[in-house]
Protein backbone atom coordinates (compact mmCIF):
# COMPACT_ATOMS: atom_id res chain seq x y z
CA UNK A 1 0.00 0.00 0.00
CA UNK A 2 1.73 3.39 -1.26
CA UNK A 3 1.77 6.41 1.44
CA UNK A 4 -1.61 8.27 1.43
CA UNK A 5 -0.79 12.01 0.00
CA UNK A 6 -4.13 14.68 0.12
CA UNK A 7 -4.11 16.85 -3.02
CA UNK A 8 -2.49 19.91 -2.80
CA UNK A 9 -4.40 23.47 -1.84
CA UNK A 10 -6.65 23.97 -4.19
CA UNK A 11 -6.10 27.82 -5.93
CA UNK A 12 -8.12 30.15 -4.19
CA UNK A 13 -10.18 31.23 -7.24
CA UNK A 14 -11.96 27.76 -6.98
CA UNK A 15 -14.96 28.04 -5.50
CA UNK A 16 -15.51 25.92 -1.92
CA UNK A 17 -17.83 23.11 -4.12
CA UNK A 18 -15.03 22.73 -6.78
CA UNK A 19 -12.21 22.47 -4.15
CA UNK A 20 -14.64 19.86 -2.19
CA UNK A 21 -14.79 17.90 -5.96
CA UNK A 22 -11.25 18.11 -6.41
CA UNK A 23 -10.48 16.25 -2.75
CA UNK A 24 -13.47 14.02 -3.52
CA UNK A 25 -11.26 12.93 -7.22
CA UNK A 26 -8.32 12.83 -5.40
CA UNK A 27 -9.72 10.04 -2.59
CA UNK A 28 -11.58 8.11 -4.83
CA UNK A 29 -8.32 7.60 -6.84
CA UNK A 30 -6.29 6.63 -3.29
CA UNK A 31 -9.18 4.19 -2.75
CA UNK A 32 -9.86 2.49 -5.98
CA UNK A 33 -6.59 1.71 -6.34
CA UNK A 34 -7.15 -0.65 -3.37
CA UNK A 35 -10.93 -1.74 -4.11
CA UNK A 36 -9.58 -2.66 -8.03
CA UNK A 37 -8.03 -5.61 -5.93
CA UNK A 38 -11.24 -6.32 -4.52
CA UNK A 39 -14.22 -8.86 -6.44
CA UNK A 40 -16.65 -6.48 -7.79
CA UNK A 41 -19.85 -7.85 -5.63
CA UNK A 42 -18.50 -6.50 -2.37
CA UNK A 43 -18.81 -2.72 -2.09
CA UNK A 44 -17.66 -0.20 1.33
CA UNK A 45 -19.73 2.11 3.42
CA UNK A 46 -19.40 4.11 6.45
CA UNK A 47 -20.44 2.04 9.38
CA UNK A 48 -23.41 3.10 11.46
CA UNK A 49 -24.79 1.93 14.39
CA UNK A 50 -27.60 -0.32 12.50
CA UNK A 51 -24.75 -2.32 11.35
CA UNK A 52 -23.50 -3.39 15.08
CA UNK A 53 -25.45 -7.06 15.25
CA UNK A 54 -24.22 -8.29 12.14
CA UNK A 55 -20.26 -6.70 12.84
CA UNK A 56 -20.51 -8.50 16.47
CA UNK A 57 -21.53 -11.81 15.20
CA UNK A 58 -18.78 -10.95 12.42
CA UNK A 59 -16.46 -10.73 15.66
CA UNK A 60 -18.28 -13.70 17.08
CA UNK A 61 -16.62 -15.76 14.07
CA UNK A 62 -12.85 -15.02 14.36
CA UNK A 63 -10.95 -17.16 16.79
CA UNK A 64 -9.37 -15.36 19.32
CA UNK A 65 -11.19 -11.63 19.14
CA UNK A 66 -11.19 -9.77 21.94
CA UNK A 67 -14.52 -8.99 22.94
CA UNK A 68 -14.60 -6.47 25.40
CA UNK A 69 -18.58 -6.36 27.29
CA UNK A 70 -18.52 -2.83 27.69
CA UNK A 71 -16.68 -0.95 25.08
CA UNK A 72 -17.65 -3.75 22.50
CA UNK A 73 -21.43 -3.51 23.27
CA UNK A 74 -23.89 -1.71 21.36
CA UNK A 75 -24.11 1.44 23.79
CA UNK A 76 -20.41 1.21 23.56
CA UNK A 77 -19.48 0.66 19.49
CA UNK A 78 -22.65 3.96 19.64
CA UNK A 79 -20.61 5.73 21.65
CA UNK A 80 -17.47 5.50 19.61
CA UNK A 81 -19.79 6.02 16.07
CA UNK A 82 -20.75 9.27 17.46
CA UNK A 83 -17.56 10.31 18.51
CA UNK A 84 -15.50 9.51 15.52
CA UNK A 85 -18.16 9.84 12.79
CA UNK A 86 -17.57 8.58 9.35
CA UNK A 87 -14.44 6.89 10.08
CA UNK A 88 -15.21 2.95 10.52
CA UNK A 89 -16.22 0.88 7.66
CA UNK A 90 -17.95 -2.27 6.72
CA UNK A 91 -17.31 -4.34 3.12
CA UNK A 92 -20.79 -6.38 2.21
CA UNK A 93 -21.02 -8.87 -0.21
CA UNK A 94 -23.75 -9.05 -2.85
CA UNK A 95 -26.19 -10.60 -0.31
CA UNK A 96 -25.93 -7.99 1.81
CA UNK A 97 -23.74 -9.66 4.35
CA UNK A 98 -20.85 -7.87 6.19
CA UNK A 99 -18.00 -9.60 5.43
CA UNK A 100 -15.35 -6.93 7.00
CA UNK A 101 -15.55 -3.97 9.85
CA UNK A 102 -13.20 -2.09 10.92
CA UNK A 103 -13.56 0.73 14.08
CA UNK A 104 -11.52 3.65 13.68
CA UNK A 105 -11.13 6.94 15.73
CA UNK A 106 -8.75 9.28 16.28
CA UNK A 107 -8.47 11.69 19.25
CA UNK A 108 -7.26 14.93 17.11
CA UNK A 109 -3.28 13.81 17.06
CA UNK A 110 -3.56 10.06 16.39
CA UNK A 111 -6.14 7.94 14.43
CA UNK A 112 -6.54 4.31 15.82
CA UNK A 113 -7.76 1.23 14.26
CA UNK A 114 -9.95 -1.40 16.29
CA UNK A 115 -11.36 -4.71 15.54
CA UNK A 116 -9.49 -4.79 12.17
CA UNK A 117 -11.80 -8.08 10.51
CA UNK A 118 -12.41 -9.60 7.68
CA UNK A 119 -14.83 -13.24 7.06
CA UNK A 120 -12.60 -15.78 6.77
CA UNK A 121 -14.08 -17.22 3.43
CA UNK A 122 -13.50 -13.58 1.97
CA UNK A 123 -9.78 -12.97 3.05
CA UNK A 124 -7.06 -12.81 0.74
CA UNK A 125 -9.28 -10.90 -2.00
CA UNK A 126 -8.26 -6.87 -0.67
CA UNK A 127 -10.67 -6.32 1.83
CA UNK A 128 -8.72 -5.44 4.34
CA UNK A 129 -6.52 -3.51 2.53
CA UNK A 130 -9.51 -1.65 0.85
CA UNK A 131 -11.14 -1.04 4.56
CA UNK A 132 -7.53 0.12 6.24
CA UNK A 133 -6.97 2.54 2.53
CA UNK A 134 -10.34 3.61 3.26
CA UNK A 135 -9.93 5.06 6.88
CA UNK A 136 -5.98 6.07 6.16
CA UNK A 137 -7.55 8.42 4.05
CA UNK A 138 -10.55 9.86 6.17
CA UNK A 139 -7.84 10.30 9.06
CA UNK A 140 -5.37 12.11 7.02
CA UNK A 141 -8.19 14.78 5.82
CA UNK A 142 -8.53 15.40 9.06
CA UNK A 143 -4.61 16.57 9.85
CA UNK A 144 -4.40 13.47 11.19
CA UNK A 145 -0.05 12.14 10.65
CA UNK A 146 0.05 9.16 12.66
CA UNK A 147 -1.87 5.86 13.00
CA UNK A 148 -1.66 3.35 15.87
CA UNK A 149 -2.99 -0.26 16.42
CA UNK A 150 -2.45 -3.02 18.19
CA UNK A 151 -2.33 -6.57 17.21
CA UNK A 152 -1.91 -9.35 19.96
CA UNK A 153 1.24 -11.04 19.51
CA UNK A 154 -0.59 -14.61 19.10
CA UNK A 155 -2.65 -12.81 16.28
CA UNK A 156 -0.53 -14.52 13.42
CA UNK A 157 -3.37 -13.75 10.32
CA UNK A 158 -3.16 -9.93 12.04
CA UNK A 159 0.40 -9.74 12.26
CA UNK A 160 0.69 -11.14 9.25
CA UNK A 161 -1.73 -9.17 7.38
CA UNK A 162 -0.09 -5.62 8.84
CA UNK A 163 3.60 -6.66 7.85
CA UNK A 164 2.24 -7.59 4.37
CA UNK A 165 0.74 -4.04 3.90
CA UNK A 166 3.82 -2.58 4.96
CA UNK A 167 3.09 -1.08 8.79
CA UNK A 168 6.24 -1.19 11.14
CA UNK A 169 5.49 -3.05 14.27
CA UNK A 170 7.62 -0.87 16.90
CA UNK A 171 10.11 -2.51 19.49
CA UNK A 172 11.15 0.76 20.88
CA UNK A 173 7.68 1.27 23.15
CA UNK A 174 6.06 -0.41 26.51
CA UNK A 175 2.60 -0.76 25.85
CA UNK A 176 0.74 -0.15 29.12
CA UNK A 177 -3.52 -0.45 30.10
CA UNK A 178 -4.87 1.05 33.50
CA UNK A 179 -8.38 -0.50 34.13
CA UNK A 180 -10.70 2.13 34.64
CA UNK A 181 -14.06 -0.50 34.80
CA UNK A 182 -13.40 -3.74 36.05
CA UNK A 183 -16.51 -4.44 34.67
CA UNK A 184 -15.16 -4.25 30.91
CA UNK A 185 -14.29 -7.87 30.80
CA UNK A 186 -12.32 -8.84 27.44
CA UNK A 187 -13.36 -12.37 26.33
CA UNK A 188 -11.58 -14.68 23.75
CA UNK A 189 -13.50 -15.94 20.77
CA UNK A 190 -12.88 -19.76 20.79
CA UNK A 191 -10.18 -19.77 23.74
Amino acid sequence: MKNVTCPETAPETLTADEKWKRAEIHRAEIISEEEKKVPGSVRFYPMSIDDYEEVYRLWKQIRGFGIRSIDDSRAGVDRFLRRNPGLSVVAENERGEIVGAILCGEDGRTGCLYHVCVRSDYRKEGIGSAMVARCMYALKERGINKISLIAFTDNDIGNAFWNRIGWTKRSDVNSYDFILNDENITRFVGK
